[in-house]
């Protein structure tokens, strides 16, 4: 078993701890891993992060709320990106903003998102960022880890380290240039939400 199927049966053994056992640690445990990742993924449909993550944690209500009647016949990661995706589609539907656009989007999602590899953790995603920031030179990733995990300002780097502000800038230019390379769509949800 490689490591994402690892990963992938622990899920599933937490989700039926939730819906067989009515575990409350359980579900507090796949909100905290979870919310992040699907108000990201909403967030493909939805240019509002606010609304987003009112879907998100309305989606979370009633999977407590129908734990016990939840049948799902595929994983639950392929559940829970499918309900968020419906759950975003709704509610353009309601607010009748589609568009070419978002007819668009639904083709493209349908195509390259609905697999189990379109949702990760925020363990998981944590493990993925360290991994793009282990492919970056040391000197310049110790300049993004102060700005984004010490929240130093450009100047107080420069002042640290003895560099200009200008090349602090250009130190982080270059390491976001990677991780969007390397991450992908969820590098704005994790400069956010990973400290």
């Amino acid at each position: 078993m490689n490591n994402y199927q690892h990963k992938n049966t622990d899920l599933e053994i937490l989700f039926q701890q939730i819906t067989r056992q009515d575990d409350v640690k359980a579900f507090e445990q796949l909100f905290d891993q979870f919310f992040a990742p699907l108000t990201c993924y909403a967030n493909r449909y939805i240019d509002s992060l606010e609304v987003c993550e009112d879907i998100v944690q309305e989606f979370f209500f009633k999977i407590w709320k129908k734990r016990r009647e939840l049948v799902i016949k595929t994983s639950v990661r392929n559940f829970l990106v499918t309900s968020i995706k419906h759950s975003s589609i709704d509610y353009l539907r309601r607010k009748e903003t589609e568009s070419h656009y978002f007819e668009k989007q639904i083709t493209t999602e349908d195509t390259e998102s609905d697999s189990l590899e379109a949702l990760y953790s925020a363990h998981e995603l944590e493990e993925m960022l360290m991994a793009a920031l282990a492919k970056i030179p040391p000197h310049i990733r110790e300049v993004f880890e102060m700005n984004r995990f010490q929240e130093l300002t450009y100047r107080e780097i420069a002042e640290e380290k003895g560099l200009s502000v200008k090349t602090v800038e250009s130190y982080m230019s270059k390491t976001l240039k990677i991780l969007r390379v390397e991450l992908k769509e969820y590098l704005p949800l994790l400069i956010l939400v990973i400290k």
